[in-house]
């Protein structure tokens, strides 16, 4: 269904299969890292339900005026599509395969990309696009070499405020129930300042790796508390036959 806003028309039309897809490098080498580590600790935390979509710099469509426009988020989240994933492989036009995404994310890089870019003509800005066209709840920008996260949020009348941060520094997102926050640490051959998930209790969402090494450590308290417990059971029999008394097996 056709919507109007800052006077232009916008449809939501399936990408043509002949359309070409921009096919530039990431330009910034830490985007597909970050990326990954926020959608790992997701399917740790078991937050990806069959018909939810996380993608990394993936086309999202929208036709303003007649004219097709793709802009590709460095990570976002969609809580619902209505169509089978092989028909979004290519790119992914809400409205009519789903949901408006409700959180866009971007990671700066030394090149500029336009991430505040107003830009309201064709092709519209980021910024513009996300805001006006998308009308995408959440829209985080996170600047990696500083550790800088700014989160905004739409609001009643249509444009995005800079969101307030909790006391610990994260942000709440709805859509996920989980709070948006950095971290700064190693995973992999990478140490730096990363975007992370906590909890409502304020628990951060483990990697994978930090859940196998959490187990490790569960297992090795368990054979240490054994271990004190068989030590303990064996200094009361020595007492006990120490005294006469030949301990019950």
């Amino acid at each position: 269904m056709p919507i109007t806003t800052a006077n232009y028309n916008i449809t939501w039309e399936k990408l043509p299969d002949d359309f070409p897809l921009p096919n530039e490098p990431v330009d910034n080498i830490d985007q597909p890292l970050l990326a990954a580590a926020l959608s790992e600790s997701l399917e740790q935390g078991g937050q990806l339900q069959e018909n939810v979509l996380i993608a990394t710099n993936y086309g999202v469509c929208a036709t303003l005026e007649g004219k097709i426009v793709v802009k590709a988020p460095d990570w976002m989240y969609v809580p619902h599509i209505r169509v089978s994933r092989e028909e979004i492989r290519r790119s992914y036009t809400p409205q009519l395969q789903g949901e408006i995404p409700a959180i866009v994310m971007e990671f700066l890089s030394e090149t500029e990309g336009g991430e505040y870019s107003i830009k309201p003509t064709y092709p519209p800005g980021k910024w513009f696009f996300y805001e006006q066209v998308l009308q995408v709840s959440q829209y985080a920008i996170f600047e990696p070499r500083a550790g800088v996260l700014e989160v905004y949020q739409l609001n009643n009348t249509g444009r995005y405020d800079l969101q307030q941060s909790n006391d610990s520094n994260h942000y709440w997102v709805e859509a996920l129930k989980l709070f948006l926050g950095v971290w700064q640490g190693s995973k992999g051959n990478r140490t730096g300042y990363w975007l992370r998930w906590w909890d409502e209790n304020g628990q951060l969402l483990p990697w994978g790796v930090e859940s196998v090494e959490q187990e490790r450590q569960r297992v090795e308290q368990e054979r240490q508390r054994a271990e004190q417990e068989r030590q303990r059971a064996e200094a009361l029999a020595a007492q006990l036959r120490a005294a006469g008394i030949e301990p019950e097996r």
